[in-house]
């Protein structure tokens, strides 16, 4: 199926045709590409014009999804939520709070 540059899904709006959604795209080689002729790509989310960009029908796997949504839920709890939700009365603030009255 050709892809053109501009091409979104239709569920979540993102790019087609970028970095992320091709066979040479791997998080684990320099430049994040497995491809030695092509041109570096800052920003591998946006749609790019890349020649050697072969669509990837595995790159959207629901299972990435969940695994990011389990790690991101594991931070929220330790961290707590970037939106002060999660805080509790005894998170040993209230001495350091002291400190600066």
């Amino acid at each position: 199926m050709p892809l053109s540059r501009q091409d979104q899904c239709p569920d979540c709006f993102v790019y087609l045709h970028c970095c992320r959604m091709c066979t040479f795209f791997d998080p684990a080689v320099v430049e994040q590409c497995r491809e030695d002729d092509a041109d570096e790509v800052k920003n591998k989310e946006n749609a790019n014009f890349c020649d050697y960009f072969r669509p990837n029908a595995a790159a959207h796997d629901s299972r990435f999804m969940t695994e990011e949504k389990r790690a991101r839920s594991r931070l929220d709890a330790l961290f707590g939520n970037a939106d002060g939700a999660d805080e509790s009365d005894d998170d040993g603030s209230g001495a350091a709070d002291d400190l600066f009255k």
